[in-house]
Protein backbone atom coordinates (compact mmCIF):
# COMPACT_ATOMS: atom_id res chain seq x y z
CA UNK A 1 0.00 0.00 0.00
CA UNK A 2 2.78 2.39 0.85
CA UNK A 3 4.60 1.55 -2.30
CA UNK A 4 1.53 2.37 -4.34
CA UNK A 5 1.16 5.70 -2.60
CA UNK A 6 4.83 6.49 -3.21
CA UNK A 7 4.53 5.58 -6.87
CA UNK A 8 1.41 7.75 -7.21
CA UNK A 9 3.13 10.67 -5.53
CA UNK A 10 6.14 10.33 -7.78
CA UNK A 11 3.93 10.25 -10.85
CA UNK A 12 1.98 13.25 -9.67
CA UNK A 13 5.18 15.13 -8.97
CA UNK A 14 6.52 14.21 -12.39
CA UNK A 15 3.36 15.43 -14.03
CA UNK A 16 3.46 18.63 -12.03
CA UNK A 17 7.10 19.16 -12.92
CA UNK A 18 6.36 18.61 -16.58
CA UNK A 19 3.41 20.99 -16.30
CA UNK A 20 5.57 23.66 -14.68
CA UNK A 21 8.33 23.18 -17.19
CA UNK A 22 5.80 23.54 -20.00
CA UNK A 23 4.95 27.00 -18.71
CA UNK A 24 8.55 28.22 -18.52
CA UNK A 25 9.59 30.79 -21.12
CA UNK A 26 12.73 32.82 -21.81
CA UNK A 27 12.44 36.25 -23.41
CA UNK A 28 15.62 37.61 -24.97
CA UNK A 29 16.96 41.08 -24.36
CA UNK A 30 15.78 42.47 -27.72
CA UNK A 31 12.33 40.89 -27.44
CA UNK A 32 9.10 41.54 -25.58
CA UNK A 33 6.46 38.94 -24.68
CA UNK A 34 2.76 39.52 -25.28
CA UNK A 35 0.56 37.10 -23.27
CA UNK A 36 -2.92 36.09 -24.43
CA UNK A 37 -4.87 34.25 -21.75
CA UNK A 38 -7.79 32.37 -23.21
CA UNK A 39 -7.66 34.77 -26.17
CA UNK A 40 -7.67 37.90 -24.08
CA UNK A 41 -4.69 40.27 -23.94
CA UNK A 42 -2.96 40.51 -20.64
CA UNK A 43 -2.22 44.08 -19.65
CA UNK A 44 1.40 43.43 -18.74
CA UNK A 45 3.99 42.84 -21.44
CA UNK A 46 6.69 40.42 -20.35
CA UNK A 47 10.18 41.86 -20.35
CA UNK A 48 13.45 40.09 -21.10
CA UNK A 49 14.48 37.17 -18.92
CA UNK A 50 12.78 34.08 -17.45
CA UNK A 51 9.00 34.17 -17.21
CA UNK A 52 6.16 31.75 -16.55
CA UNK A 53 2.85 31.27 -18.28
CA UNK A 54 -0.05 28.97 -17.58
CA UNK A 55 0.29 25.99 -19.90
CA UNK A 56 -2.63 25.35 -22.22
CA UNK A 57 -4.21 28.60 -21.00
CA UNK A 58 -1.77 31.36 -21.86
CA UNK A 59 -0.13 31.92 -25.23
CA UNK A 60 3.07 33.96 -25.37
CA UNK A 61 3.93 35.92 -28.55
CA UNK A 62 7.47 37.23 -28.78
CA UNK A 63 7.94 40.47 -30.67
CA UNK A 64 11.33 41.60 -31.95
CA UNK A 65 12.10 45.18 -30.93
CA UNK A 66 15.20 45.58 -33.11
CA UNK A 67 15.38 47.89 -36.11
CA UNK A 68 14.35 45.94 -39.18
CA UNK A 69 15.87 46.66 -42.59
CA UNK A 70 13.41 45.86 -45.33
CA UNK A 71 14.10 46.33 -49.05
CA UNK A 72 11.20 47.70 -51.06
CA UNK A 73 10.88 45.98 -54.45
CA UNK A 74 11.45 48.14 -57.51
CA UNK A 75 8.31 49.91 -58.66
CA UNK A 76 7.54 51.07 -62.18
CA UNK A 77 5.85 54.43 -62.49
CA UNK A 78 5.39 57.54 -64.61
CA UNK A 79 6.59 60.83 -63.23
CA UNK A 80 4.64 64.07 -63.38
CA UNK A 81 6.57 65.10 -66.51
CA UNK A 82 5.63 61.80 -68.26
CA UNK A 83 8.89 59.88 -67.92
CA UNK A 84 8.80 56.14 -67.22
CA UNK A 85 11.13 55.21 -64.35
CA UNK A 86 11.83 52.24 -62.13
CA UNK A 87 12.57 53.08 -58.50
CA UNK A 88 13.51 50.88 -55.55
CA UNK A 89 14.03 51.85 -51.93
CA UNK A 90 14.89 50.54 -48.46
CA UNK A 91 12.99 51.15 -45.24
CA UNK A 92 14.17 51.03 -41.62
CA UNK A 93 11.55 50.56 -38.90
CA UNK A 94 11.12 49.13 -35.39
CA UNK A 95 8.31 48.12 -33.05
CA UNK A 96 7.66 50.52 -30.20
CA UNK A 97 4.49 48.88 -28.84
CA UNK A 98 4.55 45.08 -28.84
CA UNK A 99 0.87 44.71 -27.90
CA UNK A 100 -0.36 46.86 -30.79
CA UNK A 101 1.97 45.07 -33.21
CA UNK A 102 0.29 41.78 -32.25
CA UNK A 103 -3.31 42.91 -31.81
CA UNK A 104 -3.82 45.73 -34.33
CA UNK A 105 -2.36 44.05 -37.41
CA UNK A 106 -2.04 40.45 -38.49
CA UNK A 107 1.54 40.68 -39.80
CA UNK A 108 3.11 44.05 -39.22
CA UNK A 109 6.15 43.37 -41.43
CA UNK A 110 3.99 42.44 -44.43
CA UNK A 111 1.77 45.45 -43.79
CA UNK A 112 4.73 47.82 -43.68
CA UNK A 113 6.12 46.31 -46.89
CA UNK A 114 2.85 46.79 -48.79
CA UNK A 115 2.42 50.30 -47.46
CA UNK A 116 5.98 51.17 -48.55
CA UNK A 117 5.35 49.91 -52.10
CA UNK A 118 2.12 51.86 -52.55
CA UNK A 119 3.65 55.00 -51.06
CA UNK A 120 6.66 54.69 -53.38
CA UNK A 121 4.43 54.47 -56.46
CA UNK A 122 2.45 57.46 -55.21
CA UNK A 123 5.56 59.57 -54.63
CA UNK A 124 6.81 58.73 -58.14
CA UNK A 125 3.61 60.03 -59.73
CA UNK A 126 3.77 63.28 -57.76
CA UNK A 127 7.40 64.10 -58.52
CA UNK A 128 9.37 65.27 -61.54
CA UNK A 129 12.35 63.45 -62.94
CA UNK A 130 14.74 66.15 -61.76
CA UNK A 131 13.42 65.76 -58.21
CA UNK A 132 13.98 62.01 -58.29
CA UNK A 133 17.55 62.49 -59.44
CA UNK A 134 18.70 65.51 -57.46
CA UNK A 135 16.23 66.20 -54.63
CA UNK A 136 16.03 62.80 -52.97
CA UNK A 137 16.19 64.07 -49.39
CA UNK A 138 12.87 65.84 -49.74
CA UNK A 139 11.32 62.78 -51.37
CA UNK A 140 12.66 60.54 -48.61
CA UNK A 141 11.04 62.74 -45.99
CA UNK A 142 7.73 62.74 -47.84
CA UNK A 143 7.86 58.97 -48.27
CA UNK A 144 8.64 58.52 -44.59
CA UNK A 145 5.60 60.60 -43.58
CA UNK A 146 3.32 58.66 -45.92
CA UNK A 147 4.37 55.32 -44.43
CA UNK A 148 4.58 56.48 -40.82
CA UNK A 149 1.00 57.79 -40.64
CA UNK A 150 -0.74 54.38 -40.69
CA UNK A 151 2.17 52.55 -39.06
CA UNK A 152 1.80 54.47 -35.80
CA UNK A 153 -1.50 52.67 -35.11
CA UNK A 154 0.27 49.34 -35.58
CA UNK A 155 2.83 50.08 -32.87
CA UNK A 156 5.55 50.53 -35.50
CA UNK A 157 7.82 53.53 -35.89
CA UNK A 158 9.40 54.31 -39.27
CA UNK A 159 12.99 55.23 -38.58
CA UNK A 160 14.19 56.07 -42.09
CA UNK A 161 13.32 55.62 -45.77
CA UNK A 162 15.90 55.90 -48.58
CA UNK A 163 15.45 55.74 -52.35
CA UNK A 164 18.22 53.44 -53.58
CA UNK A 165 18.24 53.65 -57.35
CA UNK A 166 16.33 55.26 -60.21
CA UNK A 167 16.45 53.34 -63.50
CA UNK A 168 15.80 55.30 -66.69
CA UNK A 169 15.14 54.16 -70.27
CA UNK A 170 18.11 54.14 -72.64
CA UNK A 171 16.63 56.91 -74.80
CA UNK A 172 16.25 59.15 -71.76
CA UNK A 173 19.83 58.40 -70.70
CA UNK A 174 21.11 59.46 -74.14
CA UNK A 175 19.02 62.63 -74.05
CA UNK A 176 20.32 63.54 -70.61
CA UNK A 177 23.89 62.84 -71.74
CA UNK A 178 23.47 65.22 -74.69
CA UNK A 179 21.96 67.84 -72.40
CA UNK A 180 24.83 67.52 -69.93
CA UNK A 181 27.37 67.72 -72.75
CA UNK A 182 25.76 70.88 -74.14
CA UNK A 183 25.72 72.43 -70.66
CA UNK A 184 29.42 71.64 -70.15
CA UNK A 185 30.25 73.11 -73.56
CA UNK A 186 28.31 76.27 -72.71
CA UNK A 187 30.18 76.67 -69.44
CA UNK A 188 33.50 76.01 -71.19
CA UNK A 189 32.79 78.74 -73.72
CA UNK A 190 31.82 81.18 -71.00
CA UNK A 191 34.98 80.42 -69.06
CA UNK A 192 37.07 80.75 -72.22
CA UNK A 193 35.48 84.11 -73.08
CA UNK A 194 36.03 85.35 -69.53
CA UNK A 195 39.67 84.27 -69.74
CA UNK A 196 40.08 86.08 -73.05
CA UNK A 197 38.59 89.24 -71.53
CA UNK A 198 40.92 89.14 -68.55
CA UNK A 199 43.90 88.36 -70.79
CA UNK A 200 43.05 91.28 -73.08
CA UNK A 201 42.98 93.66 -70.10
CA UNK A 202 46.33 92.41 -68.88
CA UNK A 203 47.81 92.61 -72.38
CA UNK A 204 46.57 96.18 -72.73
CA UNK A 205 48.25 97.08 -69.45
CA UNK A 206 51.45 95.33 -70.55
CA UNK A 207 51.39 97.15 -73.89
CA UNK A 208 51.05 100.46 -72.08
CA UNK A 209 54.08 99.66 -69.95
CA UNK A 210 56.13 98.44 -72.92
CA UNK A 211 55.29 101.52 -74.96
CA UNK A 212 57.20 103.63 -72.47
CA UNK A 213 60.36 101.54 -72.98
CA UNK A 214 60.86 100.29 -76.58
CA UNK A 215 63.63 97.99 -75.41
CA UNK A 216 61.02 95.95 -73.52
CA UNK A 217 59.54 94.83 -76.85
CA UNK A 218 62.89 93.46 -77.92
CA UNK A 219 63.37 91.67 -74.61
CA UNK A 220 59.94 90.16 -74.92
CA UNK A 221 60.74 89.03 -78.45
CA UNK A 222 63.92 87.36 -77.26
CA UNK A 223 62.04 85.60 -74.48
CA UNK A 224 59.56 84.27 -77.01
CA UNK A 225 62.43 83.03 -79.17
CA UNK A 226 63.96 81.22 -76.19
CA UNK A 227 60.60 79.61 -75.33
CA UNK A 228 60.06 78.41 -78.91
CA UNK A 229 63.65 77.24 -79.32
CA UNK A 230 63.24 74.86 -76.36
CA UNK A 231 61.27 72.52 -78.64
CA UNK A 232 63.72 70.52 -80.71
CA UNK A 233 61.19 69.49 -83.34
CA UNK A 234 60.31 72.95 -84.64
CA UNK A 235 61.82 75.31 -87.18
CA UNK A 236 62.00 78.92 -86.12
CA UNK A 237 61.72 81.73 -88.69
CA UNK A 238 62.58 84.96 -86.95
CA UNK A 239 61.90 88.32 -88.63
CA UNK A 240 64.50 90.96 -87.95
CA UNK A 241 62.70 94.12 -86.81
CA UNK A 242 63.77 97.56 -87.84
CA UNK A 243 63.44 98.77 -84.26
CA UNK A 244 66.24 96.42 -83.28
CA UNK A 245 68.49 97.98 -85.91
CA UNK A 246 67.67 101.42 -84.60
CA UNK A 247 68.34 100.25 -81.08
CA UNK A 248 71.72 98.83 -82.09
CA UNK A 249 72.49 101.99 -84.07
CA UNK A 250 71.80 104.11 -80.99
CA UNK A 251 73.92 101.79 -78.92
CA UNK A 252 76.99 102.24 -81.21
CA UNK A 253 79.47 105.04 -80.38
CA UNK A 254 79.22 108.12 -82.63
CA UNK A 255 81.56 108.17 -85.68
CA UNK A 256 84.35 110.85 -85.72
CA UNK A 257 83.47 113.99 -87.69
CA UNK A 258 85.90 114.52 -90.67
CA UNK A 259 87.88 117.77 -90.85
CA UNK A 260 86.46 120.42 -93.22
CA UNK A 261 88.20 120.55 -96.62
CA UNK A 262 89.06 123.88 -98.38
CA UNK A 263 86.76 124.83 -101.24
CA UNK A 264 88.06 123.90 -104.71
CA UNK A 265 90.01 126.75 -106.44
CA UNK A 266 88.77 128.26 -109.68
CA UNK A 267 90.28 126.86 -112.90
CA UNK A 268 93.51 128.58 -113.89
CA UNK A 269 93.07 130.84 -116.85
CA UNK A 270 96.31 131.31 -118.67
CA UNK A 271 97.42 134.83 -119.15
CA UNK A 272 97.77 136.16 -122.70
CA UNK A 273 101.25 137.11 -121.93
CA UNK A 274 102.17 133.54 -121.12
CA UNK A 275 100.64 132.04 -124.29
CA UNK A 276 103.07 130.26 -126.47
CA UNK A 277 103.35 130.93 -130.31
CA UNK A 278 101.86 127.50 -131.05
CA UNK A 279 98.79 128.33 -128.98
CA UNK A 280 98.37 131.64 -130.84
CA UNK A 281 98.35 129.87 -134.19
CA UNK A 282 95.73 127.50 -132.93
CA UNK A 283 93.52 130.39 -131.80
CA UNK A 284 93.84 131.98 -135.21
CA UNK A 285 92.80 128.76 -136.96
CA UNK A 286 89.94 128.03 -134.50
CA UNK A 287 88.41 131.24 -133.23
CA UNK A 288 86.37 131.06 -130.02
CA UNK A 289 82.64 130.42 -130.06
CA UNK A 290 81.78 133.99 -128.96
CA UNK A 291 83.45 135.40 -132.09
CA UNK A 292 81.58 132.99 -134.33
CA UNK A 293 78.26 133.98 -132.78
CA UNK A 294 79.00 137.67 -133.25
CA UNK A 295 79.90 137.16 -136.94
CA UNK A 296 76.69 135.24 -137.56
CA UNK A 297 74.56 138.02 -136.05
CA UNK A 298 76.30 140.64 -138.15
CA UNK A 299 75.68 138.62 -141.37
CA UNK A 300 71.99 138.30 -140.48
CA UNK A 301 71.70 142.08 -140.02
CA UNK A 302 73.33 142.81 -143.35
CA UNK A 303 70.98 140.40 -145.13
CA UNK A 304 67.95 142.14 -143.69
CA UNK A 305 69.22 145.53 -144.82
CA UNK A 306 69.70 144.35 -148.40
CA UNK A 307 66.22 142.94 -148.58
CA UNK A 308 64.69 146.11 -147.32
Amino acid sequence: MVEELVAAGVSVASVGLVYVMAGARVVKQYERGVVLRLGRLRSSVRGPGFTMVVPFVDKLRKVNMQIVTMPVPAQDGITRDNVTVRVDAVIYFKVIDAADAVIQVEDYQFAVSQMAQTSLRSIIGKSDLDDLLSNREKLNQGLELMIDSPAVGWGVQIDRVEIKDVSLPETMKRSMARQAEADRERRARIINADAELQASKKLAEAAGVMSEQPAALQLRLLQTVVAVAAEKNSTLVLPFPVELLRFLERAQPPAPVPAPQPPPSSPHVPDSSSVSPSQESVREQFPPAEALVESDTERAKTGQDQTS
